[in-house]
């Protein structure tokens, strides 16, 4: 019996100590960073107008064709059209992380846009619709 019990002690040491260690080691290995989803998100053509208005950069992107965008577009906005946008970065959008705000005709082809963008890792696209819900001024070039 005096031989069992210094072995028990031996025993439940070192299953102490491989406790202890337990913790730390696992805490030294980091897991990895959770990242978080873009999701599409759609605004009015009035919050789209305040943020142009706010000062802060902005890009205005049409997605409409040459002629729709030749025959009136919103100023300062810039043509990518939508059938241009594939499975990589448009060389007039080089900032993936720029807040770029997306508008069509009538705003089919701005959700496809803006979700084709995000896809392919822009981090800040809004869409906000069509032209022919800008109650606002137009521009031709």
């Amino acid at each position: 019996m005096k031989k069992i019990i210094p072995f028990f002690a031996l025993v439940l040491s070192l299953f102490a100590l491989s406790a202890c260690a337990s913790p730390a080691a696992s805490a030294a290995t980091p897991a990895p960073a959770a990242t978080a989803a873009v999701e599409y998100k759609k605004i009015s053509a009035a919050d789209a107008k305040a943020r142009m208005d706010s000062g802060d950069e902005i890009i205005i992107l049409d997605v409409r064709t040459q002629e729709e965008y030749d025959a009136g577009h919103i100023a300062g906005a810039i043509l990518v059209p939508n059938e241009t946008i594939a499975d990589k970065q448009p060389e007039l959008l080089p900032d993936l992380d720029a807040e770029i705000l997306v508008y069509c005709r009538s705003g089919n082809r701005s959700a496809q846009a803006a979700k084709k963008l995000i896809a392919i890792g822009y981090t800040n696209v809004v869409d906000f619709g069509g032209i022919i819900d800008w109650p606002y001024d137009v521009v031709t070039d």
